[in-house]
């Protein structure tokens, strides 16, 4: 289990630089709109809002939950394919 481990860690710390990188870019873009005063701000911003948010909560997704319930499903067919 120590490999299965390690190599769920690996591939997460893999794809922190890139994740992180698109995000950020991604805010910059996003908070400008959000700042942005003007004709049809008040469209622009109720759009990009909730785009925000899922830029927050994208990079814990990616890199902290998808590789845990990746770990439990593999630990968890290792251990059926072991008593069968």
């Amino acid at each position: 289990m120590n490999d299965l481990y390690a190599a769920v860690m690996e591939g997460a710390v893999e794809r922190v630089r890139p994740k992180m990188m698109t995000v950020v870019a991604i805010m910059v873009g996003l908070l400008s709109i959000l700042w942005g005063r003007g004709t049809g701000s008040e469209v622009k911003s109720s759009i990009a809002a909730p785009m925000v948010g899922g830029m927050i909560s994208s990079p814990v997704l990616t890199l902290a939950v998808i590789p845990a319930i990746y770990a439990l499903v593999k630990q968890w067919r290792l251990g059926c394919g072991m008593e069968g």
